[in-house]
């Protein structure tokens, strides 16, 4: 179970991520609509799994590799924006949030029967 602490650091991190998706990481995007939908933060808050949703759905690997390749240079851009709130910038860890495709197939099979 997360603490207060964890909570607000989590949606701290995860207005910032989505922040530098909009407006620094653009080029690594490729093109790509890129939002943060939950961000979890460990207990001693050095390490951050952020769970991220590409839109349009056909580059989600194309651009998810790109972001993994940039960790470093994403963690740098946070530290510039928390830098002066928490000690120590988290290390990154980027998953695909399937979600959105999930509820669109059952959309999708609902429609069809």
């Amino acid at each position: 179970m997360d603490s207060t602490r964890q909570k607000k650091i989590a949606r701290l991190l995860q207005r910032e991520l989505s922040e530098i998706f909009m407006r620094e990481a653009r080029h690594w995007t490729l093109g790509a609509m890129v939002s943060v939908s939950k961000v979890r933060i460990s207990p001693d808050l050095a390490l951050a799994k952020a769970y991220i949703s590409i839109f349009p759905s056909d580059k989600k690997e194309k651009v998810y590799t790109e972001i993994n390749n940039n960790v470093s240079g994403m963690r740098r851009f946070l530290g510039l924006r928390v830098g002066k709130q928490m000690r120590i910038v988290p290390n990154l860890q980027f998953f695909i949030d399937d979600s959105l495709d999930y509820i669109d197939n059952i959309d999708r099979l609902l429609k069809d029967s």
